[in-house]
């Protein structure tokens, strides 16, 4: 049932077009090449490898996945994690050893990304707040910009003269066409028309550039020619030893192809003005891995900048992700020498374009309209994305986001005091109870020279967690320890079951309330004294 309704849904939504699906589709297979080549020489695997892990990645997560629309490949920031698994897979076991304890890390990345979204793990992406979201876009941006400059290189040392000329040239003539052209029409994705016509350029005038073909073969590949990934299980020692090695491995990537994958299903929700399901790209991603450590690719994650291209080129449903991966396997199995003769001039003019889509230009609008915190936020994250990673990015900005929320909600907890006629005082609290203000709810009572009966009023409150529970047995201590009955009234339903399963912790009144019907009465007055008034 589950593959029928996948496979129904290739038909695209009615804001999009089988046309628009399949150019969309094959101007991000042209994309993904370069990508997936530079993202497993950083891996320190063979580009094939990348590139069938960009196939199976973006088939079956296409097919299978959260968000129609949305383009999984190889990716930068798994394949700096790898590189590392992939060296010291080398010096435990020899020569392409690497390769095989990746693989098997990556059937482990998929059980935890399937356990992930079987948890329902995904929905937490959701509670990701807007500066870090922000500022993760930003970072992003900041970072395929930086990435793109390495392509101004050739030998390792920055293009001069007319090479370096050429290659600019080259660039801006892809971002003008890309500009303009859905000025004219957008019968046709610009992308893809950009990609056309910078190679015929190049072809006609003979231009002496860099292309795709050129790229692989200066970073020691041969081609991007192969057969159809085989199955195979990794060759690897199945020993304590292989699990102490590869699962720390397989808990970073699992975190870093969640994090990357759930924010870029938040971006793509934005821009399309629908709504993804977290939890079923969870296990989307997680069996793609696992296919891709049974087949001999890299696996990988959601990629921002391609699913950006395929949006902006018209691509929303699941049908343009299918023949972006099924065109880049064309291109693996038939077209090989056809893709090795593409500018990479053009290609980087495209993600150029992509920077200056992505990067959220009303940050610097807003940057004195929101509050310090929430600036702080946004250059945090961005810097750590940056500098860093974007899983730790998010992380620190969610962290840092929470302890503000933390710390400007405990500074909201009052009391109003008041003595009724019959001598009994009355603190009304306002605000929430939690770890954050327990300090500072305490230091409103003054139990020296409260009278006999007291009443904490929380009609105006909540009482969130433990912290709050050993909160009240403290001031129940004090006025307990002062000769002095307290009582508390206007409990929430919750509320009241968090104290009573505490009960063994305080022993202070709790009232029913005629009213509220929702306070319990579990708990006896340790000493004798008049019917308090309601």
């Amino acid at each position: 049932m589950h593959a029928e309704s996948s496979l129904k849904s290739l038909i695209p939504p009615r804001n999009a077009s089988i046309k628009n699906d399949v150019l969309s589709g094959f101007t991000v297979a042209l994309a993904l090449v370069p990508e997936a080549v530079a993202f497993a020489f950083v891996a320190g695997i063979s580009p094939v490898v990348g590139l069938y892990g960009a196939f199976m990645m973006g088939l079956i997560t296409s097919l299978f996945g959260g968000r129609p629309g949305m383009i999984s490949g190889a990716t930068g920031a798994m394949a700096v994690v790898m590189m590392s698994l992939v060296a010291e897979g080398e010096q435990r076991g020899g020569s392409g050893a690497g390769l095989a304890y990746l693989l098997a890390t990556l059937l482990l990345v998929g059980l935890l990304q399937v356990a992930a979204g079987a948890f329902k793990f995904g929905k937490f992406v959701r509670m990701i707040p807007s500066p870090v979201m922000m500022g993760f876009v930003n970072g992003l941006a900041i970072v395929i910009f930086l990435s793109q400059l390495g392509m101004f290189k050739a030998d390792g040392a920055w293009l001069t003269g007319g090479a370096l000329w050429t290659m600019m040239g080259l660039t801006a003539i892809t971002m003008f066409i890309m500009w303009g052209l859905p000025k004219l029409t957008k019968a046709f994705p610009a992308a893809l028309a950009a990609i056309v016509l910078v190679s015929v350029v190049v072809v006609l005038g003979g231009s002496d550039t860099q292309t795709v073909g050129s790229f692989i073969k200066a970073n020691g590949g041969t081609g991007i020619a192969a057969t159809l990934p085989s199955f195979a299980l990794p060759v690897v020692p199945l020993s304590w030893e292989t699990l102490s090695l590869i699962f720390p491995y397989a808990a970073i990537l699992a975190a870093i192809g969640l994090i990357e994958s759930l924010m870029t299903l938040n971006l793509v929700d934005e821009l399309t003005k629908t709504r993804g399901d977290g939890n079923r790209e969870c296990i989307a991603q997680g069996a793609a891995n696992m296919v891709n450590g049974l087949f001999g690719g890299m696996g990988g994650c959601a990629m921002i900048g391609q699913s950006i291209i395929n949006i902006k080129s018209g691509g929303r449903g699941r049908l343009s992700g299918v023949v972006a991966a099924l065109t880049l396997l064309a291109f693996i199995l038939f077209g090989a020498s056809a893709i090795e003769i593409i500018p990479i001039a053009a290609l980087v003019g495209v993600m150029f374009m992509v920077v200056i889509g992505t990067f959220a230009w009303n940050t610097f609008r807003i940057l004195n309209k929101v509050p310090v915190a929430d600036v702080i936020v946004m250059a945090t994250v961005t810097g750590v994305t940056v500098a860093y990673d974007l899983a730790i990015a998010v992380f620190i900005g969610v962290v840092i986001s929470t302890l503000v929320f933390a710390w400007e909600n405990a500074l909201r907890i009052r009391a109003r005091k008041r003595v009724d006629e019959h001598g009994i005082k009355h603190y009304e609290m306002f605000g929430p109870l939690f770890f954050g203000s327990t300090t500072l709810f305490g230091s409103k009572f003054e139990v020296d020279t409260d009278p006999e009966e007291v009443v904490i009023d929380f009609a105006e409150s909540r009482i969130m967690d433990q912290s709050a529970i050993e909160a009240i047995n403290k001031v129940s201590e004090r006025y307990s320890a002062s000769g002095k009955t307290l009582h508390l009234r206007h409990l929430s339903s919750d509320c009241s079951r968090l104290l009573k399963r505490a009960k063994t912790l305080i022993e202070v009144n709790v009232l029913e309330d005629p009213e509220y019907f929702v306070a319990i009465d579990d708990l006896r007055v340790r000493r004798g004294s008049a019917p308090l008034a309601k």
